[in-house]
Parts: structure tokens; sequence; C-alpha cells
């Protein structure tokens, strides 16, 4: 399992440009290795692969200047990434490998020998020496790993980062044997058993005003225009402030989760398909289509993946998955199942014992006790199935007077 630690790259004007230039090689060299591989059909000879497709980038490199200006480094990683792809497509690991567009796609990685050149400046600073860039600057957030590639890449803001691929050290248990249910929404991006309740923070108010407006210029502004590109670049600006965020808070409550409690329950969510469009076929038009959209997207913009991603990852073998159903409709009192306890959002108010409660914190608890339960049982040999089976109610009780 490796992370990417990543730092924020200071490079000139003049190297900036350089930068950009093996980015074009780098996406030129995957799309038209790409584009051999997509050639294949059942009837015809197997596809080039990369000791091949290197030596046809040797002779390609002797037939045009423009890329032998390049770095060889570079563009012989992007075949070796090109070639990765498929292997983790083909193992079911990965999707199909698809076209990288400029824009998007603005980065390059460099492995070996080359890879190695990383030096500390001073306490703030610290230098890359990059194939036919030169040494370029980079802010020292933190210690330097000991890693053996690194990437360069743009985003769409236009910052520059500098990217290494790190084995995390995990964070040790507390030791205390504690236990906490995490319950995310989207009004409430994670309320813990504890009763506490973590928002993820966003664009203010003033933020999201001036994101609008900016859409609505963005419409109205010409297709390939300047000031269509500066309206793009101000959007993306605002989209990286989220995104920086979302990430900021995630590691932040992921690192003091895992630092506090022994074990840490969340539910077993299927994102994709929890996120996945309503728009439906022309033949079967979906219903609900945008208020889904806006639910879609508030899901997306709490960070619920990657904050139980950063748990497996700085809290391993501590993270149980359970079940979610039930959850929201079982009184943390009592017990008693049914629809009609979750009044509202945030309001839970039991039919049978009339317990009141947050709706979230009296989900939490719920998935704390199945966490609990579905380790005390694991500890006796039985498998997580027969403790789903076990602890899910077939039907809701009675109600009681």
């Amino acid at each position: 399992m490796c992370l990417v630690s990543r730092y924020r790259l200071a490079p000139s004007p003049a190297q900036i440009s350089r930068l950009l230039e093996h980015c074009r090689h780098a996406r030129y060299v995957w799309n038209l290795g790409l584009e051999q591989r997509l050639m294949w059909r059942p009837d015809r000879p197997a596809t080039p692969g990369y000791v091949t497709q290197s030596s046809q980038l040797t002779e390609a490199r002797a037939a045009e200047s423009w890329l032998k200006a390049g770095s060889q480094t570079v563009q012989q990683q992007a075949l070796r990434d090109l070639d990765q792809a498929w292997r983790n497509f083909y193992n079911g690991t990965h999707q199909r490998p698809t076209w990288r567009r400029e824009g998007v796609h603005e980065g390059f990685r460099v492995v070996g020998s080359q890879a190695l050149r990383v030096e500390k400046l001073n306490r703030r600073w610290g230098r890359v020496l990059v194939p036919k860039v030169g040494w370029v600057k980079f802010r020292l957030s933190r210690k330097l790993p000991d890693a053996k590639s690194y990437r360069i890449k743009r985003d769409r803001a236009g910052r520059w980062h500098l990217a290494f691929a790190v084995i995390p050290e995990p964070i040790q248990t507390p030791g205390t044997g504690e236990v906490v249910g995490v319950d995310r929404g989207v009004t409430v991006s994670a309320a813990l058993s504890t009763g506490e309740l973590l928002s993820c923070p966003g664009l203010s108010g003033p933020e999201q005003r001036r994101m609008k407006r900016l859409q609505r210029k963005l419409a109205r502004a010409k297709r390939g225009s300047n000031r269509r590109g500066k309206i793009r670049a101000a959007i993306a600006r605002f989209k990286a402030r989220e995104s920086d965020r979302r990430k900021n808070w995630v590691e932040q409550t992921s690192t003091d989760l895992a630092r506090r409690f022994d074990v840490i329950g969340v539910e077993q969510l299927r994102i994709r398909n929890m996120t996945r469009s309503a728009r439906g076929t022309l033949e079967a038009p979906g219903r609900n289509v945008r208020q889904k959209a806006g639910l879609n997207q508030g899901i997306l913009a709490q960070g619920w993946g990657r904050l139980v991603q950063r748990l497996e990852h700085k809290a391993p073998g501590r993270v149980e998955k359970v079940n979610p159903a039930y959850t929201s409709q079982t009184c943390s009192a009592c017990g008693h199942v049914a629809s009609g306890n979750r009044e509202s959002q945030a309001v839970f108010r039991c039919v049978a014992c009339r317990h009141e409660a947050n709706a979230d914190v009296n989900a939490a608890i719920n998935i704390a006790r199945k966490t609990a339960a579905g380790r005390a049982v694991t500890a006796r040999g039985e498998t997580a199935v027969q403790v789903s089976e076990k602890r899910e109610p077939q039907h809701a009780p009675p109600m009681v007077a």
C-alpha cells in the first residue's frame, strides 16, 4: 500500500515552459501507445507491448527533432505507466486506460537514479533536479520520504506539485479498548457515537455566490476565447480551494479517530452506486434527476470514501465495516425498529419508548454496537456473515403501548 506525499513546486516561468513540454511529450507518447493497443481485434495479431513500443520510441526520437528535444526518461516512463495500466486492467483492479487530454492530464513521472536527486536546502525549502529542466525549488512542508520515484503534476488551478509514493507509518493504537461508531451524512459529515458532530468545511457563502456568478459567465463566454479560459481558471481555483479544505479535514479527522479509539466502525456503503446519475435513457428517462444530482454532489462534497480510506491507512486492521441496514431506524435505547422512529433528518424519536436523540448520533451508536458485537462474535470463530444474520432483525418488533 503506497500513499502520495505532495509538496508545492515553485518553478520559474522558464521552467514552467519546459515542464509543460514534458507533459505534452508524456501525453503524446501515452496516447500513441494507447492507440496501438486499441487496434487489436480477435482476427489480428497481438499489438506491440512495452519492449516493442520502447524501440519504436527510439526510432521516433531519431526522426523527429521536437520529440528528441524532450527527456527520454519522461517519455519511456509514460510507456511503462501505460503498460502497467493495462496490466492493472487485465487483473481486474482498475478500469481500462483512457486518453489523456490537455489541461486535464498535465504531469509526468521520473523513476530510477534521476529520481534520487532531491535535496533539502533549509527548513522551508528543498529542490529537485528534473531532467532537462534543472533544479526546481519546492516548499518543504514535511520530512522528505525515502522514495525511488516522483511525479510532477499541475492541477487545474495552475499549481505545480511534486509527489512521492511512500509507504505510510500506521498510528499506534491507544490500547483503551474503546469502540466508536461513525455515521456519515450530508448535513452532518460525520456523527460519532460519543455525541460529536463533525462537519467538512466547504466554500463560504460569499465564495459560493462568486462561484455561481463565474459559472453564469462561463455559460455565456465564447468557446475557445481568452475570456472563457480566464473564467475557467478562476472556477478551478475555487474548486481547488474546496478540495484542499476537504482533504485537510479528512486528514485531521482520521488522525484524531485513529489516536483516540482502538476500533472504528463505519457503514459499508457503495458510494459509487449511491452517486450514480438518475438521468436514465431516451427510452426510459429518469425521475427527479435534478434532485438526485444535488444529492450526489452533497455526498461527494463530504469526502465519505476518502475518510474511510485514510482511516484504513492510518489504523490498519482497526476499521470495521458493518451492515448499514436498520442503523437509522433502530432505537439505541430500547432496540425498537420502525421507519417512523426517524421523524426528520436530525430528529429521532422512538415510537415505542419515546427516546429522543439526534438522528445521526443515534445511528452512530447503533454502528458502534454492531462493531463491538461483530468483534466479540468473530473472536469466537464465527464468520461476519453469521454475525450479520444473527444481528439483523427480519421484521420490526411489535409496538409497545
